[in-house]
């Protein structure tokens, strides 16, 4: 079977000086964005406070943060709480199933009273085999849907203490089946998107034991509240870097047609959910961004951008589409074409990114953009002529370290013609004319003194372009002036061989002996 990644099926490079490099960067930021989510808006592994039902006896703004005696109490008093679930377990008779229930949900309390749940306490004590005992079929809903919030927060741990729940993975997912109860089958896919959230490894496991297909179902109707967190467990569940799940959730029946339904009407907690799992289709498999591209989801996505506000809805939904652009050549050319309405819709939704005050979309705004300046002569000039170039040299110039290089790989592309083949690429005059008299070369040579290769090679790359584009022979003396000799100099004993090589070469070419005679 052919390689379904992303690497095996890309647009091919622009042989350039600044080239397609975003286009490329797309799986490492697939890879990477679940750290990111972890560190900043969005939580992998979430801990469950207020379960499925609503319901929940621990106020979720107390208690956050313990002292260390009350962790003592609260460790001793949850070893209690599982011998007394041992003991109800144990028990026959008239009043056992009510017993069994009470104990588990003073297991469930504690294990939800503080942030840092008292996860070691319950697993020393022997919690997870009673758990497994609690989740088997003919229990009673309460039964199950304690068992699992007590998994749910137990997974929500460290490392080692989610893999211990591995006993309890195959009834999980048995409990996803139609023939639960909602809020049972919501909070077993809580648990196990904590679960997949882990790790690889995990993830695995999960897909082996065939989790994908009922999580999927679970993303069919139009419950707010079960289709949130299915689709939250799912983009656990298929964040790779094995593109295969990804590919094997978009031909589920109904999930494509229920993907755009969440999209187009769904608030905007459901949507943000959903726009994450676009985020992972379209990073990792080729097949499900075919699907995607050939569908409504561009229109819907550029929707959501124009008319939210919100933070945690507009990075996935930014995400999504900037990795539908650097897709396949199919995406910029067929379906971004200029003149249409869709693509000045796109362009002025990244125009509003460009704008806004939070710096997390101004910067993927910027990678979105860099993705279609990567294409067509016709996509350059679009971007060219927009409102987003104005707002870009002003970023490459004022905005923090990250923004100006994905700002540079824009204003670099916009420089440079499609090529096919090896060799200098061709340049686009009037764009590095007109952009370095606008004031940008100054922004490209701060980049040349970075400690950051990748950003290094993006200011020595336009340099290159400027020494040897520039009309009359303009380039060494605006290099000159805006101290471009010295950045360059820096490089003579590079350790970096790329860069050093570069440096060099460009100083020896333009800036030699006889540099300045004639003056």
């Amino acid at each position: 079977m052919a390689d379904d990644s992303p690497a095996s099926h890309r647009r091919d490079p622009i042989k350039s000086s600044v080239g397609n490099v975003a286009a490329q960067r797309r799986r490492q930021k697939a890879v990477t964005v679940g750290k990111e989510r972890r560190e900043s808006l969005f939580r992998a592994k979430r801990l469950c406070r207020v379960g499925a039902t609503g319901d929940g006896d621990v106020s979720v703004e107390e208690n956050d943060m313990i002292t260390d005696e009350e962790g003592f109490l609260l460790d001793a008093q949850t070893s209690s709480a599982v011998g007394e679930l041992k003991s109800a377990v144990a028990s026959q008779g008239k009043g056992a199933m009510q017993k069994r229930v009470n104990a588990l949900r003073e297991l469930r309390r504690l294990l939800s009273k503080s942030e840092f749940p008292p996860v070691e306490a319950a697993l020393k004590a022997g919690a997870i085999p009673l758990l497994v005992q609690c989740l088997s079929f003919g229990s009673p809903d309460e039964q199950l849907l304690e068992a699992a919030w007590c998994l749910t927060n137990i997974a929500a741990g460290k490392p080692e203490e989610t893999k211990a729940l591995l006993p309890a993975l195959p009834l999980l997912i048995a409990h996803l089946g139609e023939k639960s109860s909602l809020p049972v089958a919501e909070q077993c896919a809580w648990a196990l998107g904590n679960v997949a959230g882990e790790g690889e490894e995990l993830r695995n496991v999960l897909l082996s034991q065939g989790a994908l297909p009922p999580l999927a179902r679970m993303m069919l109707p139009n419950k707010g509240s079960t289709v949130r967190t299915a689709a939250w467990a799912l983009s656990n569940l298929i964040k790779g870097p094995d593109p295969k799940a990804a590919t094997e959730l978009i031909k589920v029946d109904g999930v494509l047609d229920a993907i755009l339904r969440h999209l187009r009407k769904a608030d905007e907690e459901l949507a943000t959910e959903v726009a994450w799992v676009v985020v992972y289709l379209s990073a990792l498999s080729n097949f499900a961004t075919g699907v995607l591209v050939k569908s409504d989801v561009l229109q819907l996505l550029v929707e959501r951008l124009a008319t939210s506000n919100s933070l945690q809805l507009l990075i996935p939904v930014l995400r999504s589409l900037g990795n539908l652009v650097a897709g396949d050549s199919h995406t910029t050319s067929t379906v971004l074409v200029p003149g249409h309405e869709i693509t000045d819709g796109v362009i002025k939704v990244l125009v509003k990114c460009l704008k806004s005050d939070h710096r997390v979309l101004k910067k993927e705004a910027s990678w979105v953009l860099s993705n279609i300046a990567a294409g067509s002569i016709e996509h350059k000039q679009l971007i060219y002529s927009s409102e987003a170039v104005p707002l870009l040299l002003r970023l490459l110039s004022t905005a923090p370290f990250d923004i100006r290089r994905e700002v540079a790989y824009v204003l670099g592309n916009l420089c440079v013609a499609p090529t096919a083949g090896e060799g200098k690429p061709s340049l686009i005059e009037e764009h590095l004319v007109s952009l370095v008299q606008r004031g940008c070369l100054s922004g490209f040579i701060d980049l040349v003194r970075s400690a950051d290769i990748e950003a290094a090679r993006l200011g020595l790359q336009f340099t290159e372009l400027v020494l040897r584009g520039m009309p009359n022979g303009d380039g060494p003396k605006l290099v000159e002036q805006e101290d471009g000799i010295d950045a360059m100099e820096r490089y003579q004993f590079h350790e970096n061989e790329d860069l050093r090589n570069m440096a060099n070469g460009l100083v020896d070419k333009y800036f030699g002996e006889d540099y300045g005679v004639d003056e």
